[in-house]
């Protein structure tokens, strides 16, 4: 081996997985994808280029099943070690043997994900630095590619208040830092997206808060790391993963409607755009196609953390998301204005504490993989069908086509003029269904 190059280990740690296929919706093998052909040809575009679908590194292969209530319950060979560099390398090489195996054609990390315990952010750049190397060859090895990079600044203790949101100046020094590195790494990596989550960007009481500080600081901020994009030559978007509570009881980057207006307040919505989470969207009181439809609206539509909650609980569970018809809901919002360019569908998701077996991550993965299939040929067959969007093209029609609809948005309009136009015309209209069931009835008959 010459100097300086970089070993890519082969040595397999699933052994007993062969790689995944394509078999088709009569196959009875559960380790086999029964939809997602990703050559298939769906409204023009290949499956795999609508999904874009990664892995993530944090609850694949960082988690051991550790709960507040209980210890780790998962068989993980690369946990075996010490959380040392060779810990680290045993589970970079187990990470992309996974990643090759599903046959997905991309990953995400956080920077911590990738390295050994940094007792020093000293420490912690340089590790991301080897660490960034390391990853650079086994993508060259693989084809692999890194959907998106993002810099941990909620679990080291220095950021129990948030990290750029920080009362204390050089805690938010250190996070700065952090996403300087970070994002650099992302770039030298090819990253196509780099997201900011502001995990503990926020508070839990406003006794102890400066709102208007923290705040500003974290426009500033931002826009620090919007100019470090172009300065660096990142084409990818940067991103902000709406979250309205948890860890702390309120979170800035509450939904996808509340981030356009902050960066709308700092300059920044031609800029920055968003990461979707499911299981987030459902602790915010809304649903995934909801904030789907609004980004999409608002022009910030980025990227998907595809997962979801337990109804039954209050918290984010970061469960793989099954359910064909709630995915098939947001993919009818988000596949007319073109779909995802840099973004793509990330499994942040986990299996159950009591998934404990390494065959487990891959029964998981696939059911995910087959769900956002299913649901893209769903969302397809109804936009194909075109019953929905003539639907509501009909129920809008007024407003490009009568005379009233067109005077009311005129330049010239004002509340007096449509106010005495109402008047002298008598108007007094009825209520039009709104169709709701049949509209239900007509997603149900497309599902897959």
């Amino acid at each position: 081996m010459a100097d300086g190059e970089i070993k890519v280990d082969n040595d397999p740690v699933f052994k007993g997985i062969d790689p995944i296929k394509y078999e088709g919706p009569d196959s009875d093998n559960p380790l086999a994808y029964r939809y997602y052909d990703k050559d298939q040809m769906v409204l023009g575009k290949r499956m795999e280029d609508h999904l874009r679908m990664a892995v993530c590194y944090w609850h694949t292969f960082c988690w051991d099943g550790f709960d507040i209530f209980g210890a780790g319950t998962t068989d993980r060979p690369w946990h075996a070690a010490r959380n040392d560099r060779a810990a680290a390398d045993a589970k970079m090489a187990a990470a992309f043997e996974f990643f090759t195996k599903l046959g997905l054609p991309y990953y995400c990390f956080h920077d911590v994900d990738v390295t050994e315990d940094s007792a020093t952010p000293d420490e912690l750049s340089n590790n991301l630095k080897r660490a960034a190397d390391r990853l650079a060859a086994y993508q060259e090895a693989t084809g692999v590619k890194l959907l998106w990079g993002t810099a941990n600044l909620f679990s080291n203790p220095r950021f129990a208040a948030g990290g750029l949101t920080n009362p204390n100046p050089e805690v938010a020094a250190c996070a700065v830092r952090q996403i300087r590195d970070c994002l650099e790494a992302t770039n030298q990596l090819g990253g196509e997206n780099y997201v900011l989550w502001g995990g503990r960007e926020g508070y839990d009481t406003l006794l102890n808060t400066n709102l208007d500080r923290e705040l500003n600081n974290f426009g500033r901020f931002l826009s620090m790391v919007v100019e470090h994009k172009h300065n660096i030559g990142f084409k990818g978007k940067i991103l902000i993963e709406p979250k309205p509570h948890e860890p702390m009881y309120h979170q800035y980057d509450f939904d996808s409607a509340t981030i356009h207006g902050f960066l709308q307040r700092f300059g920044l919505e031609k800029e920055v755009h968003v990461n979707i989470e499911p299981n987030h969207a459902t602790l915010s009181g809304h649903s995934f196609a909801h904030e789907i439809a609004t980004a999409v609206s608002l022009g910030i539509m980025g990227s998907i953390d595809i997962n979801c909650g337990n109804y039954q609980n209050g918290w984010d569970t970061d469960q793989f998301n099954l359910d064909v018809r709630d995915i098939t809901l947001a993919l009818i919002e988000l596949l007319p204005s073109g779909g995802l360019d840099t973004g793509g569908f990330n499994f942040d998701a986990k299996v159950r504490r009591q998934s404990s077996d390494l065959d487990d991550l891959f029964y998981a993965h696939v059911g995910g993989v087959d769900a956002l299939a299913r649901a893209l040929l769903s969302a397809a067959d109804i936009i194909e069908k075109g019953e929905i969007a003539k639907f509501k093209a009909a129920r809008y029609a007024g407003w490009e086509s009568s005379d009233l609809g067109k005077m009311m948005l005129s330049d010239g309009a004002s509340l007096e003029s449509i106010a005495d136009k109402a008047a002298a015309t008598g108007l007094n209209p009825s209520h039009t269904s709104g169709r709701q069931e049949m509209l239900e009835n007509l997603v149900n008959r497309s599902l897959k």
